[in-house]
């Protein structure tokens, strides 16, 4: 490991953890104005964390769990930004050319922005003839920073097969009309519409089955699991300040359910950064594991949420309170897709395989 890239690395997330007050706060702007959470953009720019992921010679799962669970603390909109920038990043890490590699650390000395959008409303977004050039036709859904980012990676359909194009973004094309929810409002989220966008050679990413090349696609979803996991952290951060300063510190029934609270979120520690380290170790059982944490840190989430809104009562529910704002967000961003059969696939595959003899996931 370069040396250099270490210890700027460990010297940006000991600023994180000094900034988080500073991007709570803006996070109640972003939430209030339903924008694009720029300012809390230009605060990680500052403390290097756009850059500080980039071109890793090997695996920084315990890094990287903290610096996403630090900033799922303070602000998970912008927690959700920043777990796809360092997706895209990673993805041309790994299937970039020489190229598009230069071309990325150019664009990170810049402190540009990424991310990677998958989702989208039939038929999906295709490579088209257009006279003697190829473009794009279709758009994307549920696009995460689609007011704010200006590069972004996309499946897209090529000759029946599933490509990565690395994609230049401009806010005109981004439609966030749609995106009136009760949590995740700072995302600057939408549908944008790559029709008619000149395919250049440059822009191709990788080769086909890259983007769901395992363990990385399954199991490189403990990178959303860990900011989920900060907010549930700093739920329970918040419970504690509540009993503490108030009664509920006397009261035998208010301190078990702290208690219990403590004990989901250290439990959903724990499943997150294993999955992070066999993950990035690029061991199969990744997938599995990944699998389950995510319906793990979901349990953990509501469980936690529930006991704080018992606890706190009334107050808990005020737009002018923290607990209200991550309350709102995580509940949303607890949404991911298909859940139950997530945790199914998991259990499939610990039932196929000895877990108690010889069982490669302890």
């Amino acid at each position: 490991m370069n040396l250099m890239f270490h210890h700027s690395r460990a010297s940006a997330l000991r600023r994180l953890a000094d900034a988080r007050v500073e991007l709570s706060n803006l996070a109640v702007e972003g939430d209030r104005d339903r924008g694009f959470p720029s300012k809390s953009l230009e605060v990680l720019r500052r403390l290097g964390m756009m850059e500080a992921f980039a071109g890793l010679a090997e695996p920084e799962a315990d890094a990287l769990l903290d610096a996403l669970r630090g900033i799922g603390r303070a602000d998970l909109s912008l927690g959700r930004i920043f777990e796809g920038h360092v997706n895209a990043v990673r993805l041309i890490d790994w299937y970039g050319d020489a190229r598009q590699k230069h071309r990325l650390a150019q664009d990170l000395a810049e402190k540009r922005l990424f991310g990677v959008w998958a989702t989208e409303p039939p038929p999906g977004v295709r490579v088209v003839a257009d006279g003697q050039a190829l473009a794009l036709s279709g758009a994307k859904s549920f696009a995460t920073g689609c007011l704010g980012l200006e590069r972004a990676i996309i499946t897209v359909q090529a000759e029946g097969e599933k490509r990565l194009l690395i994609v230049p973004i401009t806010p005109e094309r981004a439609d966030v009309s749609g995106w009136r929810t009760r949590g995740m409002r700072a995302t600057g989220s939408g549908v944008y519409d790559f029709t008619g966008v000149i395919v250049s050679p440059d822009m191709w990413l990788g080769q086909a089955g890259d983007y769901e090349r395992e363990p990385a696609f399954t199991g490189g979803a403990w990178r959303f699991t860990a900011v989920q996991l900060g907010a549930v952290e700093r739920l329970v951060m918040l419970l504690r300040e509540h009993l503490w300063h108030g009664a509920g510190h006397g009261d035998p029934l208010q301190r078990l359910s702290f208690a219990l609270a403590v004990a989901a979120a250290r439990t959903a520690g724990l499943w997150v950064r294993q999955a992070a380290a066999m993950t990035e170790q690029g061991r199969p059982e990744a997938v599995a594991l990944t699998l389950m944490t995510r319906g793990v840190v979901e349990q953990a989430g509501l469980k936690v949420m529930e006991i704080a809104a018992r606890a706190i009562g009334t107050r808990s529910f005020f737009e002018d309170q923290e607990v209200d704002r991550i309350t709102r967000d995580l509940g949303l961003y607890l949404r991911q897709a298909q859940p139950d059969l997530a945790v199914d696939r998991a259990a499939t595959a610990w039932l196929e395989t000895d877990c108690w003899g010889e069982d490669p996931w302890w």
